[in-house]
């Protein structure tokens, strides 16, 4: 087998849909016959905030971009996230080699002027992190559903805390969805007094009606969240029900249950798929919410069951083995 180059192009390499759907698969693409690079954007994806930076910002990413733009030519294959330039679709031109179109958000939402539709277009192949994305970029090129893998020799089952732990991970962004349960919260850990909720974020939440003394907050750090996720006793995704979270990829439930941590979610876009693979429960009203966490918390068996079928579901359907090898093969379709 031939091996071919490839070049990606992404907006950091901490960001997570570099470290999660380009590195971690760095592997599997070697062992499929792809050489991956990565073109990292090397001034951040977004301009500073308004002010004088802006500027010199746009001009200094605009020349870096174009030159990585244009060493794509040297690869058999470019692999592009989103534009490579915020807000501004002209580096992109200068890049003839085949490409491929990788998205794990509904990003065509935030877009200006359908700039993320036409670089879709210009692909061979969009890769859609769910069919909600998949159906959006059907309409401008041939699309491919390949989830957010998860590293399932990382996210392993750990030893559970010795009390009742609940865990969120997530960005600063994503805290409004913790919030939106804080109420349900409140009565679950009143009702069971030595529970505990573990926030795992790049910031710290802020609540109206939570105890501080009952909620550990762990600064995330790529050697903390997996720590931090292995010894909780239930695992949170709450989303509401919108254009925008349809297009979540549901990682942080599939990074729960990967660790045998049942999860319980807001069944909609791609965790409604996720909830009915086994090992995670769905809620909408607050009642929900404390129901089925207080069902996990008080029955041991059955919320260790639950963990072992979402363990189970992830090395099935989710691995970073099978979603790499699915991403190498498809790497290699577009190069010809």
């Amino acid at each position: 087998m031939k091996t071919i180059s490839a070049l990606a192009f992404t907006q950091g390499r901490d960001v997570p849909s570099a470290r999660f759907r380009v590195q971690q698969y760095l592997p599997q693409l070697a062992a499929g016959g792809v050489s991956l690079r990565e073109r990292p954007a090397r001034f951040g994806s977004y301009p500073p905030g308004p002010g004088a930076q802006r500027l010199p910002w746009f001009i200094a990413t605009l020349a870096e971009r174009a030159l990585a733009a244009a060493a794509g030519n040297r690869a058999d294959v470019v692999l592009f996230q989103r534009e490579m330039v915020s807000t501004f679709d002209w580096p992109e031109h200068l890049c003839r080699a085949p490409a491929v179109l990788d998205v794990d958000d509904a990003i065509w939402l935030t877009q200006r002027r359908g700039m993320i539709d036409r670089l879709a277009a210009r692909c061979r192949t969009v890769l859609c992190g769910n069919d909600y994305i998949a159906a959006h970029f059907s309409r401008f090129a041939p699309v491919k559903v390949l989830p957010t893998g998860v590293d399932t020799d990382r996210w392993v089952p750990g030893e559970r805390a010795a009390r009742p732990t609940l865990v969120w991970s997530g960005s600063a962004g994503g805290l409004p969805y913790l919030y939106a349960i804080e109420a349900p919260l409140a009565r679950l850990l009143a009702a069971v007094p030595d529970a505990r909720l573990r926030v795992v974020c790049n910031a710290a939440p802020k609540w109206a009606r939570l105890d501080p003394a009952r909620v550990e907050f762990v600064p995330w750090s790529p050697s903390s969240e997996v720590a931090a996720v292995q010894s909780a006793w239930v695992g949170l995704m709450p989303m509401p029900d919108t254009p925008w979270t349809r297009g979540k990829c549901s990682f942080k439930m599939l990074t729960y249950l990967a660790c045998g941590v049942p999860a319980v979610a807001s069944p909609y876009g791609m965790n409604a798929q996720v909830i009915a693979g086994g090992g995670a429960f769905g809620a909408e009203s607050d009642d929900d919410w404390i129901g089925q966490l207080l069902a996990l918390l008080g029955n041991d068996g059955a919320a260790r069951e639950a963990g072992r079928v979402g363990r189970q579901q992830i090395e099935r359907q989710y691995s970073a083995a099978l979603i790499g090898t699915q991403l190498a093969q498809a790497l290699r379709e577009a190069a010809t």
